[in-house]
């Protein structure tokens, strides 16, 4: 595995980092150094936050610019990037690949490189520390919506990643499975970073960034942020058209 290089600096840093899909321009000249341990970025649709996390991820490289994790390319190291970088989607069927509960929570750790006899007993380890060792042959098909986020942040969890960025991490879920998995997420050592347009999923965050029209909107304390987003939602929902975003 490529060590980091000790000149780089921790967690997520973008620089200068442009991204344009379809010859139209999403993000603009980003530069974020994104260290702290709870990261909320806020924006409503449209504002470009589902193309940062694709950038973030090295699901797409940037037009311009650099992306680095933990002092490597995303884009270039994808299978490095699994010990460094986590993703939980909104939607869990855009991320489950097997029939199976087993060979779901196998995956990441073959691709890593471990063996799979090794691989399999630390599946089996994690399903019995939860009470769930029956699952091991279920069908991914027939789990709850809940249960498929379940599975989702225990096949990333098993990978060891020092981040985990979250897409919406709420979003169709009913009440109890949101309290469960706001006390799963709370426990977690990794650094965390939520994508929302969700003011109220950030409150306990260190640190938020608003993003509009691709572009920093402000950076900040909650505290500092959020009351102004809120603001400025309440004033565009005050208008009769969104026209502000098309083109």
């Amino acid at each position: 595995m490529t060590q980091i290089p000790s000149a780089a600096p921790p967690g997520l840093v973008l620089t200068g980092a442009c991204v344009s899909l379809a010859g139209k321009a999403v993000l603009h000249d980003l530069t974020l150094h994104l260290q702290e341990q709870r990261i909320g970025i806020i924006g409503r649709n449209g504002s470009g936050k589902s193309t940062l996390l694709r950038l973030l991820a090295g699901l797409i490289a940037p037009s311009t610019g650099r992306v680095q994790v933990e002092g490597v390319d995303p884009f270039r190291a994808r299978r490095e990037m699994l010990s460094h970088l986590g993703i939980l989607f909104q939607n869990p069927d855009h991320q489950i690949l097997f029939p199976t509960v087993e060979e779901e929570l196998r995956f990441g750790l073959e691709q890593m490189g471990l063996p799979k006899a090794e691989a399999q007993a630390q599946v089996m380890a994690l399903l019995a520390r939860h009470g769930r060792s029956h699952w091991q042959g279920v069908s991914t098909a027939t789990l709850s919506q809940g249960q498929r986020h379940w599975l989702c942040l225990q096949a990333v969890l098993l990978m060891q990643p020092r981040s985990i960025l979250l897409d919406e991490p709420f979003a169709g879920l009913d009440l109890p499975t949101q309290a469960r998995l706001t006390r799963a997420l709370a426990a977690l050592p990794q650094r965390l970073i939520t994508i929302t347009h969700d003011p109220g999923s950030l409150a306990g965050c260190d640190r938020v960034i608003w993003l509009e029209h691709g572009r920093v909107a402000a950076d900040g304390p909650p505290e500092a942020v959020l009351p102004r987003f809120e603001a400025e939602m309440q004033r565009l929902g005050g208008l009769d058209a969104d026209a502000d975003l098309a083109g």
